[in-house]
This record gives structure tokens, sequence and C-alpha cells, in this order.
């Protein structure tokens, strides 16, 4: 997995979206910003930050109890770090795009996690009003960041991320729309409901589906 662009940042709606925790895991921790929010409101909590990246991961340590640097699609499948891995949170912040099987890496994870413990997780969507406008026209360019970060290898929608959570045997207790506005939003919009009236579906939901960047997800283990 590439790393993209360093974030010295962090999701604030993540951050929101976390428990009180006091095991945490961070796939794709970068350079530590989310680490440093959590732990400076939860100074005490174990956070275990996991990049690819090696010279984010030395910077992230200041911040996190411990940092993995490696490909997480085989951290997250080592029996020799397995209790290390155990925890009551795990977060993906922009990052399950990244793997080559989210599928896989999300089962993997209700493995780990301990009872009742909480996935928190970022995903772009690729039903974003701005992506369906530039399909229109055959525009289907990568960028260095954003939707169509060339580094993203799985691309989601929110019935596709629902259901990546519910097959691994998720509980989804909250999804946060990531809506950001634009002036060119709303003519493109009404085409969008008109697309979706002319092949039978409901226009309001295609084009609150639209909407977001991303969603923010909080799913729990189920027993």
């Amino acid at each position: 997995m590439k790393q993209a662009a360093t974030h010295s940042y962090y999701n604030a709606d993540l951050l929101a979206c976390m428990s009180t925790a006091t095991t945490i895991v961070e796939v794709g921790c970068s350079t530590g910003g989310l680490a440093e929010a959590y732990r400076k409101q939860h100074p005490s909590a174990n956070y275990l930050g996991i990049d690819i990246n090696p010279e984010h991961g030395e910077i992230a340590r200041q911040w996190c109890s411990a940092v993995l640097i490696g490909d997480v699609e085989e951290l997250l499948f080592s029996p020799a770090i397995y209790e290390d891995l155990r925890a009551q949170l795990y977060v993906f912040g922009d990052s399950l795009e990244h793997l080559r099987d989210p599928w896989a890496v999300v089962a993997r994870v209700h493995h780990l996690l301990l009872p009742g413990g909480i996935i928190c997780s970022c995903i772009p969507n690729v039903q974003h009003w701005s992506i369906q406008a530039r399909l229109s026209i055959g525009d289907w360019t990568y960028e260095d960041s954003g939707l169509m970060d060339r580094t993203h290898l799985r691309w989601f929608t929110r019935s596709s991320m629902e259901r990546m959570f519910r097959e691994a045997n998720f509980v989804i207790q909250s999804i946060h729309p990531r809506i950001f506005p634009h002036p060119s939003s709303e003519i493109v919009t009404q085409q969008i409901m008109a697309m979706a009236k002319a092949v039978g579906k409901d226009p309001l939901v295609a084009a609150r589906d639209a909407q977001p960047l991303q969603y923010v997800i909080r799913a729990q283990k189920a027993q």
C-alpha cells in the first residue's frame, strides 16, 4: 500500500466518532495528528499506530504509545504480534480505500477487537456529485489527492460501505456524511435526480447520496 500525501491535521469528525477507549489501533496513522488530538483528551490511552511510511511513523512516535511500520495487510495477520493488536477501538482514517482487500481487513479487525469493540472509519464517497459529473464526459483522471487520489485501490458508495461492515458481522451505529458546499453542486444534483428518475430509482435518495465527500462510520462488533 503506497502512502498518500502527509497529513499533519486530524479529522475532527473522526475524532468525535471515537469512543473513550483505553486501547486503540489506528491504521494509517501518518504523522500522528489524530493520535495527538485523542491523547490530549485521553492521556492514559494505549494508542498503537500503524503506517507504511517510516518517516511518517517516526514523527508519529511522539504521539503514539507505539508505532508499527509495514503493510497492514500483512501485519494484522501476523501471529507474532496478535496480542499487541487486540484493542477496544480500531480507526481507519481514509485508509481502507488504499488497501488491496479492505473486506478481509475489516473481517480480521472483527476478530482482533475485544468484545463490544468499535471500528471507526472515514471513507471517500465515489458517488459524489463531482465524480458523477466527470464520468458523464468520460473524465477519469487520477490526481495527487482527493477523491481521485492515484493511490486509491478501491472505491465505495454509502451502500457498499454499509455492506462491507455488515458482512464482517458489525452493527452500524452511525453514518455521518461529510459535506462541503460547492457552487456547482446544485445544478449537477438536479441532473443526477433526473437520471435516477429515468432508471426508476428514488431521485431524492440519489441526490442525498451524491452530496457527501466522505462518510464517517462507527460500527460495533456483533456478539
